[in-house]
Protein backbone atom coordinates (compact mmCIF):
# COMPACT_ATOMS: atom_id res chain seq x y z
CA UNK A 1 0.00 0.00 0.00
CA UNK A 2 1.26 3.29 -1.18
CA UNK A 3 2.39 5.71 1.99
CA UNK A 4 -0.26 8.24 2.69
CA UNK A 5 0.53 11.89 2.77
CA UNK A 6 -3.18 12.67 4.13
CA UNK A 7 -5.50 10.55 5.99
CA UNK A 8 -8.96 12.09 6.87
CA UNK A 9 -11.82 9.98 8.50
CA UNK A 10 -15.30 11.26 9.38
CA UNK A 11 -14.03 14.93 9.82
CA UNK A 12 -17.30 17.20 11.27
CA UNK A 13 -16.80 20.63 11.66
CA UNK A 14 -19.79 23.26 13.15
CA UNK A 15 -19.26 26.91 13.31
CA UNK A 16 -22.75 27.77 15.02
CA UNK A 17 -25.88 26.73 12.94
CA UNK A 18 -23.87 26.25 10.04
CA UNK A 19 -22.13 22.04 9.24
CA UNK A 20 -19.74 23.55 7.34
CA UNK A 21 -18.04 19.60 7.02
CA UNK A 22 -20.04 16.76 7.40
CA UNK A 23 -18.34 13.17 8.03
CA UNK A 24 -16.01 13.70 5.59
CA UNK A 25 -12.91 11.22 4.44
CA UNK A 26 -10.27 10.80 1.90
CA UNK A 27 -6.70 9.44 1.54
CA UNK A 28 -3.72 11.55 -0.71
CA UNK A 29 -1.10 9.35 -1.26
CA UNK A 30 2.44 10.68 -1.23
CA UNK A 31 3.48 11.81 -4.29
CA UNK A 32 0.05 12.49 -5.76
CA UNK A 33 -1.32 16.03 -7.46
CA UNK A 34 -4.73 16.33 -5.32
CA UNK A 35 -7.17 18.99 -5.64
CA UNK A 36 -10.39 20.01 -3.89
CA UNK A 37 -12.52 21.28 -6.01
CA UNK A 38 -15.85 23.40 -4.76
CA UNK A 39 -17.41 26.87 -4.48
CA UNK A 40 -16.63 29.11 -1.84
CA UNK A 41 -18.50 28.05 1.45
CA UNK A 42 -18.43 24.39 0.57
CA UNK A 43 -16.00 23.14 3.17
CA UNK A 44 -12.70 23.11 1.16
CA UNK A 45 -10.89 26.17 3.59
CA UNK A 46 -12.33 24.75 6.57
CA UNK A 47 -10.54 20.93 5.48
CA UNK A 48 -7.69 22.80 4.98
CA UNK A 49 -7.72 24.46 8.42
CA UNK A 50 -7.90 21.57 10.09
CA UNK A 51 -5.23 19.71 8.48
CA UNK A 52 -3.15 23.08 9.19
CA UNK A 53 -4.22 22.97 12.63
CA UNK A 54 -5.78 26.08 12.78
CA UNK A 55 -9.09 24.26 13.68
CA UNK A 56 -9.72 21.04 15.82
CA UNK A 57 -12.22 19.30 14.14
CA UNK A 58 -15.63 18.48 16.31
CA UNK A 59 -15.51 14.65 15.28
CA UNK A 60 -13.49 12.65 13.52
CA UNK A 61 -9.50 12.28 13.12
CA UNK A 62 -6.68 13.54 10.50
CA UNK A 63 -2.93 12.47 9.40
CA UNK A 64 -0.71 14.36 7.81
CA UNK A 65 2.30 12.44 6.97
CA UNK A 66 1.17 9.79 9.91
CA UNK A 67 0.67 12.47 12.31
CA UNK A 68 -2.38 13.16 14.13
CA UNK A 69 -3.26 17.26 13.61
CA UNK A 70 -4.56 16.94 17.43
CA UNK A 71 -2.34 15.11 19.40
CA UNK A 72 0.91 15.56 17.60
CA UNK A 73 0.04 19.22 16.25
CA UNK A 74 4.02 20.27 16.28
CA UNK A 75 5.04 17.63 13.94
CA UNK A 76 2.41 17.47 11.75
CA UNK A 77 3.16 21.63 11.06
CA UNK A 78 7.02 20.30 10.35
CA UNK A 79 5.25 17.98 7.39
CA UNK A 80 3.78 21.10 6.04
CA UNK A 81 4.56 23.92 3.20
CA UNK A 82 1.42 26.64 2.95
CA UNK A 83 -0.15 29.11 0.81
CA UNK A 84 -2.98 30.37 2.23
CA UNK A 85 -5.67 32.51 0.42
CA UNK A 86 -4.84 35.52 1.86
CA UNK A 87 -1.48 37.24 1.31
CA UNK A 88 1.08 36.55 4.19
CA UNK A 89 4.70 37.99 3.36
CA UNK A 90 6.00 40.88 5.33
CA UNK A 91 6.11 43.73 2.62
CA UNK A 92 8.77 45.77 4.70
CA UNK A 93 10.97 42.82 4.14
CA UNK A 94 13.08 42.08 0.71
CA UNK A 95 12.65 38.67 -1.16
CA UNK A 96 15.69 37.17 0.58
CA UNK A 97 14.86 38.09 3.77
CA UNK A 98 11.42 36.71 3.79
CA UNK A 99 13.03 33.36 2.90
CA UNK A 100 15.26 33.59 5.22
CA UNK A 101 12.83 34.19 8.27
CA UNK A 102 10.88 31.56 7.24
CA UNK A 103 14.15 28.85 7.05
CA UNK A 104 14.81 30.67 10.76
CA UNK A 105 11.27 29.94 12.05
CA UNK A 106 11.42 26.30 10.88
CA UNK A 107 15.25 25.88 12.20
CA UNK A 108 16.66 25.39 8.76
CA UNK A 109 20.45 24.86 9.89
CA UNK A 110 22.54 28.29 7.89
CA UNK A 111 24.52 26.34 5.67
CA UNK A 112 21.05 24.86 4.23
CA UNK A 113 19.57 27.97 4.11
CA UNK A 114 21.92 29.66 1.84
CA UNK A 115 21.84 26.42 -0.36
CA UNK A 116 17.94 26.45 -0.69
CA UNK A 117 17.13 29.93 -0.83
CA UNK A 118 18.76 30.15 -4.52
CA UNK A 119 17.20 26.52 -5.29
CA UNK A 120 13.75 27.96 -4.76
CA UNK A 121 14.34 31.59 -6.20
CA UNK A 122 14.86 29.66 -9.72
CA UNK A 123 12.25 27.51 -9.26
CA UNK A 124 9.61 30.66 -9.14
CA UNK A 125 11.80 32.47 -11.62
CA UNK A 126 12.14 35.58 -8.73
CA UNK A 127 16.28 35.10 -9.00
CA UNK A 128 16.42 38.69 -10.58
CA UNK A 129 14.39 40.00 -7.93
CA UNK A 130 16.62 38.17 -4.36
CA UNK A 131 16.83 41.92 -2.83
CA UNK A 132 13.65 43.49 -4.11
CA UNK A 133 11.72 45.08 -1.62
CA UNK A 134 8.28 42.70 -1.43
CA UNK A 135 5.74 45.72 -1.79
CA UNK A 136 7.63 46.11 -5.24
CA UNK A 137 6.47 42.88 -6.48
CA UNK A 138 3.54 42.37 -8.26
CA UNK A 139 0.63 40.01 -7.22
CA UNK A 140 1.57 37.26 -9.38
CA UNK A 141 4.95 37.54 -8.18
CA UNK A 142 3.74 37.37 -4.36
CA UNK A 143 2.19 34.42 -4.86
CA UNK A 144 5.29 33.02 -6.24
CA UNK A 145 7.42 34.15 -3.79
CA UNK A 146 4.73 32.41 -0.92
CA UNK A 147 5.39 29.16 -2.75
CA UNK A 148 8.82 29.12 -2.85
CA UNK A 149 8.36 30.23 1.24
CA UNK A 150 6.54 26.92 1.78
CA UNK A 151 9.34 24.92 0.12
CA UNK A 152 11.70 26.41 2.62
CA UNK A 153 11.77 23.58 4.86
CA UNK A 154 11.25 21.05 2.87
CA UNK A 155 7.53 19.82 3.47
CA UNK A 156 6.71 16.35 3.06
CA UNK A 157 3.32 18.48 1.76
CA UNK A 158 2.26 21.25 -0.05
CA UNK A 159 -0.91 22.45 0.53
CA UNK A 160 -1.84 25.23 -1.54
CA UNK A 161 -5.99 27.19 -0.74
CA UNK A 162 -7.03 28.71 -3.85
CA UNK A 163 -3.48 29.96 -5.09
CA UNK A 164 -4.50 31.45 -7.79
CA UNK A 165 -7.62 33.83 -6.78
CA UNK A 166 -7.33 37.15 -8.21
CA UNK A 167 -4.80 36.51 -10.51
CA UNK A 168 -5.47 37.47 -14.27
CA UNK A 169 -5.38 34.22 -16.61
CA UNK A 170 -1.72 34.69 -17.83
CA UNK A 171 -0.30 34.21 -14.20
CA UNK A 172 -2.98 31.74 -12.87
CA UNK A 173 -1.43 29.58 -15.68
CA UNK A 174 1.96 30.37 -14.80
CA UNK A 175 1.03 29.50 -11.39
CA UNK A 176 -0.18 26.47 -12.48
CA UNK A 177 3.33 25.31 -14.60
CA UNK A 178 5.10 25.84 -11.07
CA UNK A 179 2.87 23.47 -9.24
CA UNK A 180 3.14 20.51 -12.28
CA UNK A 181 6.71 21.00 -11.74
CA UNK A 182 7.23 20.72 -8.06
CA UNK A 183 4.64 17.14 -8.20
CA UNK A 184 6.08 15.68 -11.52
CA UNK A 185 9.76 17.06 -11.54
CA UNK A 186 10.28 16.75 -7.49
CA UNK A 187 7.34 14.22 -6.61
CA UNK A 188 5.93 16.26 -4.20
CA UNK A 189 2.46 15.70 -2.37
CA UNK A 190 0.98 18.67 -3.66
CA UNK A 191 -2.87 19.27 -2.18
CA UNK A 192 -4.73 21.95 -3.50
CA UNK A 193 -8.32 23.81 -3.49
CA UNK A 194 -10.02 25.50 -5.71
CA UNK A 195 -13.34 27.19 -7.59
CA UNK A 196 -12.08 27.24 -10.61
CA UNK A 197 -12.73 23.82 -12.70
CA UNK A 198 -10.73 24.84 -15.37
CA UNK A 199 -7.34 24.41 -13.29
CA UNK A 200 -8.15 20.64 -12.25
CA UNK A 201 -7.72 19.15 -15.42
CA UNK A 202 -4.22 18.37 -15.09
CA UNK A 203 -4.33 16.33 -11.58
CA UNK A 204 -3.86 13.12 -10.43
CA UNK A 205 -7.37 13.28 -8.62
CA UNK A 206 -10.27 15.39 -7.82
CA UNK A 207 -12.60 15.51 -5.08
CA UNK A 208 -15.54 17.46 -5.34
CA UNK A 209 -16.84 18.92 -2.55
CA UNK A 210 -20.31 21.13 -1.38
CA UNK A 211 -21.90 22.24 1.69
CA UNK A 212 -19.64 19.94 3.57
CA UNK A 213 -20.06 17.09 1.83
CA UNK A 214 -18.12 14.93 -0.72
CA UNK A 215 -20.06 14.68 -4.05
CA UNK A 216 -17.58 12.54 -6.01
CA UNK A 217 -13.76 11.70 -5.74
CA UNK A 218 -11.90 9.74 -8.75
CA UNK A 219 -9.70 11.13 -11.87
CA UNK A 220 -10.77 13.99 -14.05
CA UNK A 221 -10.86 11.14 -16.64
CA UNK A 222 -13.26 8.63 -14.73
CA UNK A 223 -15.60 11.69 -13.64
CA UNK A 224 -16.19 12.77 -16.43
CA UNK A 225 -16.82 9.21 -17.68
CA UNK A 226 -19.49 8.48 -14.63
CA UNK A 227 -21.43 11.58 -14.25
CA UNK A 228 -20.23 13.95 -17.40
CA UNK A 229 -22.90 14.30 -20.84
CA UNK A 230 -22.01 13.95 -24.15
CA UNK A 231 -24.96 16.87 -25.97
CA UNK A 232 -25.41 16.59 -29.49
CA UNK A 233 -26.76 20.14 -30.19
CA UNK A 234 -28.69 20.70 -33.31
CA UNK A 235 -30.47 23.34 -35.13
CA UNK A 236 -33.50 22.62 -36.67
CA UNK A 237 -34.44 24.69 -39.73
CA UNK A 238 -38.19 25.16 -38.87
CA UNK A 239 -41.04 24.61 -35.96
CA UNK A 240 -42.15 21.45 -37.62
CA UNK A 241 -38.27 19.77 -37.43
CA UNK A 242 -38.38 21.21 -34.33
CA UNK A 243 -41.55 19.61 -33.13
CA UNK A 244 -40.48 16.46 -35.20
CA UNK A 245 -37.23 16.64 -33.09
CA UNK A 246 -38.97 16.92 -29.51
CA UNK A 247 -41.59 14.48 -30.19
CA UNK A 248 -38.84 11.72 -30.82
CA UNK A 249 -36.38 12.96 -27.86
CA UNK A 250 -39.08 14.98 -25.31
CA UNK A 251 -35.86 15.26 -22.65
CA UNK A 252 -34.21 17.44 -25.31
CA UNK A 253 -32.43 20.58 -23.62
CA UNK A 254 -33.53 23.80 -25.43
CA UNK A 255 -30.79 26.84 -25.79
CA UNK A 256 -30.94 30.04 -27.67
CA UNK A 257 -33.42 27.96 -30.52
CA UNK A 258 -31.18 24.51 -30.40
CA UNK A 259 -32.17 21.73 -28.94
CA UNK A 260 -29.94 19.20 -27.07
CA UNK A 261 -29.76 16.06 -26.83
CA UNK A 262 -28.27 13.93 -24.21
CA UNK A 263 -25.68 11.15 -24.28
CA UNK A 264 -26.79 9.50 -27.41
CA UNK A 265 -24.49 5.86 -28.46
CA UNK A 266 -22.10 6.35 -31.81
CA UNK A 267 -25.21 4.07 -33.70
CA UNK A 268 -27.22 6.44 -32.23
CA UNK A 269 -26.12 9.56 -32.90
CA UNK A 270 -26.04 8.36 -36.74
CA UNK A 271 -29.98 7.20 -36.29
CA UNK A 272 -30.37 10.37 -35.50
CA UNK A 273 -28.77 12.09 -38.37
CA UNK A 274 -30.42 9.58 -40.62
CA UNK A 275 -33.61 11.04 -39.68
CA UNK A 276 -33.63 14.18 -39.18
CA UNK A 277 -30.22 15.03 -41.26
CA UNK A 278 -32.20 17.28 -43.96
CA UNK A 279 -33.90 19.17 -41.34
CA UNK A 280 -31.42 20.93 -39.49
CA UNK A 281 -29.28 23.81 -40.11
CA UNK A 282 -26.16 22.93 -38.07
CA UNK A 283 -24.88 20.47 -35.50
CA UNK A 284 -22.43 20.35 -32.81
CA UNK A 285 -21.12 17.32 -30.41
CA UNK A 286 -20.12 18.87 -26.79
CA UNK A 287 -18.05 16.55 -24.96
CA UNK A 288 -18.31 15.99 -21.17
CA UNK A 289 -16.75 18.18 -19.11
CA UNK A 290 -16.27 18.64 -15.48
CA UNK A 291 -18.29 21.65 -15.34
CA UNK A 292 -21.53 18.71 -16.50
CA UNK A 293 -20.02 16.42 -13.56
CA UNK A 294 -20.50 19.61 -10.99
CA UNK A 295 -23.77 19.81 -12.84
CA UNK A 296 -24.74 16.85 -12.46
CA UNK A 297 -23.64 16.16 -8.50
CA UNK A 298 -25.22 19.39 -7.42
CA UNK A 299 -27.86 20.75 -9.36
CA UNK A 300 -26.01 24.15 -10.06
CA UNK A 301 -22.97 25.29 -11.99
CA UNK A 302 -20.35 26.17 -9.90
CA UNK A 303 -20.12 29.71 -8.08
CA UNK A 304 -17.84 32.40 -8.45
CA UNK A 305 -17.37 34.31 -5.28
CA UNK A 306 -14.82 36.40 -3.35
CA UNK A 307 -12.95 33.77 -1.63
CA UNK A 308 -12.01 34.26 1.89
CA UNK A 309 -9.90 33.26 4.36
CA UNK A 310 -8.12 36.18 6.05
CA UNK A 311 -5.97 35.77 8.98
CA UNK A 312 -5.26 32.46 8.39
CA UNK A 313 -1.30 32.55 8.46
CA UNK A 314 -2.12 34.46 11.62
CA UNK A 315 -3.84 31.86 13.37
CA UNK A 316 -1.43 29.19 11.64
CA UNK A 317 1.55 30.41 14.26
CA UNK A 318 -1.19 31.13 17.10
CA UNK A 319 -2.93 27.74 18.00
CA UNK A 320 -1.60 26.24 21.45
CA UNK A 321 1.32 28.75 21.37
CA UNK A 322 2.81 25.73 18.81
CA UNK A 323 5.64 26.37 16.37
CA UNK A 324 8.15 24.79 14.85
CA UNK A 325 11.58 25.26 16.58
Amino acid sequence: MAELAVEVKNISKQFGRTLALDQVSLEVPAGELFALLGPNGAGKTTLVHILCTIHLPDAGQAKIAGFDVVNQAVMARQSLGVVFQEPSLDSRLTVFENLDFHGRIYAVPTALRKQRIPEVLELVELTKWRDALVRNLSGGMKRRLEIARALMHDPALLILDEPTVGLDAQTRSRIWEYIYALQKERGMTVLVTTHYIDEVEGCDRVCIIDKGKIQALDTPEALRATYGQEVLWVEPKDALARAAILGKYPQALEHQGKLGVRNLSEGQVAAFFAEFGTRIRSSNLQTASLEDVFLALTGRAIRDQAAGGKDAMLEFGKRGGEHTQ
